[in-house]
């Protein structure tokens, strides 16, 4: 097989008209290894392990609850999201497309994803065209699901 890639540690020799390519696995890793992503991906292993698997679940599913909790008090909000998933929380909002508010949360700096997130299927099936959804992970805080849980009620305010 030849190289698809050319340059760095794929080339054994090089000469004026010409260049040999270096043996396997040598010849496909043209470039420079991502040194500097096997480096953070030791330190978030590291500080993974530092926390524990049973102690980051017990935040995720605490905080999932909590925003559950906190977004059924908003009116015209559908969730979709069962219970005992994980923590993510897909919803829309009665009359208002989900990309309208992705957009306003965006501009107050909350990142959402808005679509069909690559399950069109589904999205027929439920009769909407796509969701808006919010994930939490064990590093989100209880004072950033009520910034994002006030700033969706303004954001709501605006579009209706």
């Amino acid at each position: 097989m030849s190289p698809y890639h050319y340059g760095g540690e794929m080339i054994h020799e090089v000469f004026f008209d010409r260049f040999t390519v270096n043996k396997l696995p040598f010849k496909m890793e043209a470039g420079t290894p991502n040194v500097a992503g096997v480096i953070g991906l030791g330190a978030a292993i590291d500080y993974i392990q530092s926390l524990g698997w049973e102690e980051i679940e017990t935040r995720e599913k605490k905080l999932h609850q909590y925003f559950l909790q906190e977004i059924r008090k908003i009116e015209n909000i559908t969730l979709y999201t069962p219970e005992t998933s994980a923590s993510v929380v897909s919803f829309n909002v009665k009359n208002i497309h989900a990309y309208d508010i992705g957009m306003l949360l965006d501009s107050k700096g909350i990142a959402i994803r808005t679509g069909h997130h690559c399950c069109q299927p589904l999205m027929r099936k439920l009769g909407v065209e796509g969701s808006c959804r919010a994930s939490l992970a064990f590093y989100n805080t209880q004072e950033e699901v009520d910034y994002f849980i006030s700033t969706l009620k303004k954001s709501l305010v605006l579009l209706q």
